[in-house]
């Protein structure tokens, strides 16, 4: 089977520690088809004069080729209107790529577009340029956020239907996806993996010696994008609340993004308290995770975030929001879980989580998730079932 992969989260030269969960998974789904990935880069008129402002602008540095961890990997560029446009934008970004399909008509099976909007959309679209079977992958915010706006749900409720499978990371995305009109018997729940080699109960004072960071007192980590909508600028806040009545704790953030100025203005009174380290590769992430005494995510909405299965695969308990999927995972046992944005419950349960013990390797083992190669074996099912059922209407 030959598998055509659209999708606009995936590293790149330039920003080479974005999405390794897709990177991830792809490179599993390798072992069992072959892959090719378009991951798409924006562009606008005169991006290139904008390299020293604008993140998106300096990607016009992307080369057109290149191959990552094994994967061979294209990086076409699409139309996009910066701040607005959302409503045209699959439409666009369909358009942007249809040039691009003419090479890969016969030489692929299906399409997979690995996020709703606008991949998702353009999937369907090329795939039908192409004859072949289409499935649209959702993550989260691409479900949660952007199809709750007019334009994308709109046109979201006329592509999702027409994917031959769609692939849900979450129970509650699949929920998401039989509102938008997708029928039930279409929907494939696959689960992200884990790296269990990588993440896996280890010395929390090893750790801190190999980071550098102190060795007494409590730790508290968030790892992600730091961002309003991430829950950062609430972690924060809710901290301070914390350290006026817990003696020696500390928060770690590691990320970056476009809130990181102003989280660390608002962390300025806190500073012998709350260290921010930047983004990490993502190979060092085992090794915060390892120190730490608790991860925090208090994000406003969520698919099913890998850190918090990084975490507990790592013996390391979780206070996050009740959002996405979630609650499927996190147990009374394995964290606490609360709503989003509202500081007074999240500082309670920071406090009360730093006050418990608990047996790392119980954690571990009580996280039953799969590993890469079979998050990956069954999205290999689901393409194979949309080219399976896509033949099946054909010879009917």
């Amino acid at each position: 089977m030959r598998v055509l992969i659209v999708t606009k989260i995936f590293p790149n030269r330039v920003e080479p520690l974005s999405s390794p969960f897709n990177r991830q998974q792809f490179g599993a789904l390798s072992r069992f088809c072959e892959v090719e990935v378009l991951a798409t880069i924006p562009w606008f008129p005169a991006a290139r004069a904008f390299r020293r402002w604008s993140s998106v602008a300096r990607l016009v540095e992307v080369p057109e080729h290149e191959s990552i961890d094994g994967l061979r990997v294209r990086h076409p560029r699409y139309v996009m209107l910066p701040k607005i446009g959302h409503a045209v934008a699959g439409p666009l970004y369909a358009a942007s790529l249809a040039a691009s399909m003419l090479r890969y008509r016969g030489r692929v099976d299906v399409v997979l577009g690995s996020w709703a909007y606008p991949d998702g959309f353009a999937a369907v679209v090329l795939a039908d340029m192409l004859g072949v079977p289409a499935v649209i992958k959702l993550h989260g915010s691409d479900v949660n956020v952007v199809a709750r706006w007019r334009g994308p749900r709109r046109l979201l409720k006329w592509a999702l239907p027409r994917a031959e499978r769609v692939v849900a990371v979450s129970g509650a995305l699949a929920e998401s996806a039989a509102a938008l009109g997708v029928p039930a018997e279409r929907i494939d729940l696959v689960p992200n993996g884990i790296d269990r080699a990588s993440f896996r109960p280890r010395d929390r004072a090893e750790a801190r010696a190999e980071l550098g960071l102190p060795q007494g007192g409590k730790l508290v980590l968030y790892v992600g994008h730091i961002s309003g909508p991430k829950g950062a600028f609430d972690l924060i806040q809710a901290f301070a609340l914390v350290s006026r009545r817990v003696p020696d704790v500390r928060l770690v953030m590691v990320g970056d993004g476009s809130g990181l100025a102003e989280a660390q203005d608002m962390a300025s009174g806190l500073s012998d308290r709350i260290t921010f380290v930047g983004a990490e590769p993502h190979d060092k992430i085992p090794s915060y995770l390892a120190a730490c005494d608790l991860l925090a995510l208090p994000s406003w909405n969520e698919g099913m975030p890998n850190v918090v299965l990084e975490a507990l695969a790592s013996g390391r308990r979780v206070v996050a929001t009740n959002v996405g999927g979630i609650p499927e995972v996190v147990t009374d046992e394995l964290g606490i879980l609360v709503p989003p944005r509202n500081l007074a419950l999240l500082a309670n349960a920071l406090e009360s989580a730093l006050a418990t013990s608990y047996d790392p390797e119980r954690i571990s083992a009580a996280l039953e998730r799969p590993d890469w190669d079979g998050s990956a074996r069954l999205l290999f099912e689901s393409l194979r079932s949309a080219l399976g059922s896509r033949a099946s209407r054909e010879a009917a």
